[in-house]
């Protein structure tokens, strides 16, 4: 293994938090699609695959460097929210939780000098700047349409950038 058991402890970590995170989106995606707000919940459905892709990309690291990626059962998830305010903050509060655990997972792996996990990591601490963008641009837009959801909507279907990043995935 060329990779830190310590760091590889952590990645596993990582791995649960990403298939969480995946099947949470898709908790609020059926939100947005009950409140009959088809792009929300294209939005979130594609947050989902995102999700999955990066719970991906670490067990396909970690084989590669020859550690034992995990897969792990999953919390619980919420399912009832307030309002689509309440649902995006929960989904911004997620980000910033994914960003303090690969901030930590870098800061590991700097810590044990290993060099070829901090040089794979640089891509999540990229894709986390964009991650809570798109949700704090999404809740800032929900909170100057006053209620009026039919403009998200269609800030949602004028905005591909927001949803779409520049590797094909969603951001």
């Amino acid at each position: 293994m060329i990779i830190k058991q310590k760091v590889s402890d952590l990645m596993n970590a990582q791995i649960k938090s990403e298939f969480a995170a995946s099947a949470q989106y898709i908790a609020i995606a059926i939100y947005f699609e009950e409140a009959a707000l088809p792009e929300l919940a294209q939005f979130f459905y594609r947050q989902s695959e995102e999700e999955r892709m990066h719970a991906m990309k670490f067990i396909h690291f970690m084989l590669e460097a020859g550690a034992k990626p995990l897969i792990p059962g999953l919390p619980e998830f919420k399912n009832e929210f307030t309002s689509p305010a309440e649902a995006v903050q929960f989904a911004l509060d997620q980000e910033m939780k994914v960003t303090d655990e690969i901030n930590n997972l870098v800061t590991t792996a700097v810590a044990e000098n290993d060099h070829t996990s901090n040089q794979f990591l640089q891509w999540f601490v990229t894709e986390q700047v964009e991650e809570v963008d798109t949700m704090t641009t999404l809740l800032q837009t929900i909170r100057h349409a006053n209620g009026n959801m039919l403009l998200v909507e269609d800030f949602v279907l004028r905005n591909p950038q927001h949803a779409v990043a520049a590797d094909g995935g969603a951001t």
